[in-house]
């Protein structure tokens, strides 16, 4: 049923309060000086500190057992999630049973190591998995209470994948409510944190996901992107993450939920997060395939004869916060390290597209598929599995606490009422002409720096004030690219700074090659409680 007049206005007058009251809400939210701060303990067990790569080499030469990494990642999940609130539910005593399973396959093993990596790269691996996906006996809920009792029957087919390769799940991690907000919070697993910041958020929808990671409570993990729910994340907890090209299938999309709709999956990326830039291409490599072949990343890759360019921000969008002299300053030094050590010399671009980016990637989300079907509606897949939820008579639920529902989602079923039944000619026409330059420039051989996002990880519920921030990665979706998200140290409060490395469609071998590079040159991942960091990876005098 179409809205009212007066339910369009309801939803205008919802977003104008939320503006309103932003003013407020900084003042109440502020940290209370007195109040002790919460941090979490340190990394003791040296296993933790060692990539995925490194795991599977160790425990193919018996130099350490399944049985001893996976207990030492169930150890510090228990030590940390308590704090972050990431974890939906573990399965660590079937972990332990396969973690025995692969050192007794290993004693037995006679066709030698070689063979062994070949066969089962991640043998003994732990991994966490995100709720989104698919996950036999695990809950399969996207953090919606009507989906509470809702168990997976089967596995999601990349997930598949990682077992087959011998990686080891440890748990599930949460998301946003149905996987579309900043804010990894719902009303049915509660809220996640930042682990270098209790009181920021990690990001979402992959929010769980990047918290553990962060916290060194997983060492490699999965997620997936429609807007920025990968890199984001990864952004906001100091890891790696990355985008696969927006390509129907590369990796496949089936068994997640929310389902995919209307053009989604020509925006829909599933990929790798993890601490280490090394095991982002083997990780790839595993949930692409029969499809790999398409992503090039066997290629050898020559960073002296890549073109660089930069692209400092979005060209001044209205919908978005300015980009911190922070994040402008960290992007300048990695275009100073790469002309330094490389040699090459890193073109600054700009783009007046950039600044509609919000306005292209909602026209695009809400675009019917080749046979016409339109994308499902938000409101229809917050009341399932009964009737389409009324965001209106859940916002009044919502002021006396009775709503199933967070603030977020209420509000994006209310913005759907305020869309234009028909997208905008002019936003299809500008984002062809964007589509175009982007290829032209980046072509098989081109790679660009573009901002993760205009701050670092803000404060809980602070994305209800500037909600179209996700711009920043929401417009590399809609235009099909491959994008590594890349951690470049700590900030002046001790938050992870970053920047986004993009690369043509099927060019994913590019941006994962400078992700090698950047971890090098600026420290990769830190941990928390790690002191603040030059933008040059140096150590700041305390």
């Amino acid at each position: 049923m179409a809205p009212t007049a007066v339910e369009k206005l309801l939803a205008l007058l919802f977003w104008a309060a939320v503006g309103l009251l932003f003013a407020v809400f900084r003042v109440l939210s502020r940290p209370n000086a007195a109040a002790p701060v919460r941090k979490l303990p340190p990394v003791a067990n040296p296993l933790l500190l060692l990539s995925a790569t490194q795991l599977a080499k160790k425990i193919r030469r018996r130099e350490v057992s399944s049985v001893e990494v996976v207990q030492a990642y169930i150890d510090r999940i228990q030590d940390v999630n308590p704090l972050i609130n990431a974890v939906i539910k573990d399965r660590f005593d079937a972990a332990l049973q396969e973690a025995a399973q692969v050192d007794k396959l290993i004693e037995e093993e006679t066709d030698g190591e070689e063979v062994l990596e070949d066969r089962l790269p991640l043998l003994g691996v732990p991994l966490s998995v995100k709720s989104s996906y698919a996950f036999q006996g695990m809950p399969f809920t996207s953090g919606l209470r009507s989906r509470s009792g809702v168990v997976a029957s089967v596995d999601a087919p990349p997930l598949t994948l990682l077992k087959k390769a011998g990686a080891i799940p440890l748990v599930t991690t949460n998301t946003s409510e149905l996987c579309m907000w900043l804010e990894s919070h719902n009303h049915l697993h509660g809220i996640t944190n930042n682990p270098y910041d209790l009181e920021r958020i990690p990001g979402g929808s992959s929010g769980g996901e990047g918290s553990l990671l962060g916290a060194a409570g997983s060492v490699i993990g999965v997620g997936s992107d429609i807007g920025g729910s990968i890199r984001i994340p990864a952004f906001f907890n100091g890891i790696f993450g990355h985008k696969t090209t927006s390509a129907k299938g590369v990796v496949s999309s089936e068994n997640q939920y929310p389902p995919s709709s209307g053009r989604h999956k020509e925006y829909l990326s599933l990929g790798p997060m993890c601490r280490y830039a090394e095991d982002l291409k083997p990780m790839l490599k595993i949930m692409a395939g029969p499809n790999a072949h398409m992503l090039s990343l066997n290629a050898s890759v020559d960073l002296k004869k890549l073109r660089f360019f930069t692209i400092p921000h979005d060209s001044g969008s209205v919908w978005t916060n300015a980009v911190s002299e922070e994040l402008m300053e960290v992007q300048r030094k990695v275009v100073e390290r790469l002309e330094a050590d490389l040699g090459v010399r890193v073109q600054e671009v700009c783009f007046p597209e950039l600044s509609h980016s919000f306005q292209i990637w909602d026209t695009y989300m809400r675009l019917p598929d080749d046979e016409g079907n339109p994308p499902t509606s938000f409101s229809k897949l917050m009341g399932e599995p009964g009737r389409p939820a009324w965001p209106a008579w859940e916002l009044l639920k919502r002021t006396v606490g009775k709503s199933d529902h967070t603030v977020a989602a209420i509000g994006l079923g209310l913005m759907e009422w305020t869309e234009a039944s028909a997208p905008s000619q002019s936003t299809v026409q500008m984002k062809e002409r964007l589509q175009k330059k982007v290829d032209e420039l980046l072509g098989t051989d081109g790679v660009f720096l573009y901002p993760s996002h205009p701050r670092v990880a803000p404060r809980h519920h602070h994305p209800l004030f500037r909600p179209f921030d996700f711009a920043y990665t929401g417009i590399l979706n809609t235009l099909g690219l491959s994008v590594t998200q890349c951690p470049l140290g700590l900030g002046e409060e001790g938050l992870p700074l970053g920047v986004q490395v993009v690369a043509g469609r099927l060019q994913d071998h590019l941006s994962l090659e400078v992700a090698l590079f950047l971890e090098k040159a600026f420290g990769g991942w830190r941990e928390p409680g790690s002191p603040a960091t030059n933008a040059d990876g140096a150590e700041q005098a305390s």
